[in-house]
């Protein structure tokens, strides 16, 4: 039986290792590469009035994909359908302003970071809550959880009552369903523009969205009576920073990204991209 166990063994052994460079030799060769983005997430990306998308993230895939050598073409996606749609096979990455977070991990993969801004409110300039402590103060639910939770107690009295706007599917939505749910009432969009729409109206009293986002829109002579309050958290259940999304089963697509988005770092396009179209540097460190 010994030995039949050891013939056995060595069989599977080198079963093993015959197949070893067959895997490597069926390891996908990418030449063209199907982008998701949202097109309604300025300045990440958001559509022009003749219909074609701009942004910061629609000039760096762009860049991203000439540095992969590979053909790349991306189109807008409702952004609560988007990771299912990649799993599906629709498309093969995300490019939407989208948080690498750990519950989005269990199902996708994602590259590096190539832009943090945090999250923060952004209220209208009559609104009594535009005195909410702390303006542009940065707050960490990864190096110091405790500090932000201790922040956000401290908003807690001013926030009772009020109806928070929020689009839906977002790491925003999550921190305010974690914190705040039982202080505010929820209310969720399916864009940030419709919750910019419905705090000019006066429907809402408060929104929450990345600060990049928020700068850009409160920018907008639409959003004139708009500015931003209160402090910025970032980290932990937010996500270490908007990272391209890709499927699980493409790791030689992330490896590609991953490179390109290091050069890109380090030769000042992220920084150059970011000051464009948000007026700082994003550049994660």
């Amino acid at each position: 039986m010994k030995t039949i166990s050891k013939i056995l063994a060595l069989a599977v052994a080198g079963a093993t290792l015959a197949l070893g460079p067959v895997a490597t030799a069926q390891e996908k060769t990418w030449t063209k590469v199907r982008i998701a983005t949202e097109g309604a997430f300025a300045p990440w990306n958001f559509t022009k009035t003749d219909g074609t998308l701009d942004g910061f993230e629609i000039e760096l895939y762009q860049d991203l994909c000439k540095r992969m050598k590979v053909e790349c073409t991306i189109e807008a996606q409702s952004f609560d359908g988007m990771i299912p749609a990649l799993n599906a096979g629709k498309f093969d990455a995300i490019m939407a302003g989208m948080s690498a977070t750990a519950k989005r991990e269990e199902v996708m993969a994602f590259t590096q970071s190539y832009g943090t801004t945090g999250q923060t409110f952004a209220v209208l300039k009559s609104s009594p809550l535009v005195n909410l402590p702390d303006k542009e103060q940065v707050f960490s639910l990864a190096t110091n959880e405790a500090g932000a939770a201790a922040e956000i107690e401290k908003l807690k009295p001013y926030l009772k009552g009020k109806t928070i706007g929020v689009q839906g599917s977002s790491i925003a939505a999550n921190f305010l369903d974690k914190y705040l749910k039982d202080t505010a009432e929820i209310r969720e969009y399916k864009t940030t523009e419709q919750h910019d729409l419905d705090l000019t109206a006066g429907r809402i009293d408060i929104i929450m969205a990345s600060t990049a986002y928020l700068t850009g829109a409160a920018g907008k002579p639409e959003n004139e009576q708009m500015t931003l309050a209160g402090p910025r958290f970032q980290g932990g259940m937010l996500g270490r920073g908007s990272s391209v999304g890709l499927r699980k089963s493409d790791p030689e697509l992330k490896a590609m990204f991953d490179k390109a988005i290091t050069e890109a770092k380090a030769d000042g396009t992220i920084e150059k991209l970011s000051k464009k179209y948000f007026g700082f540097d994003i550049t994660p460190r």
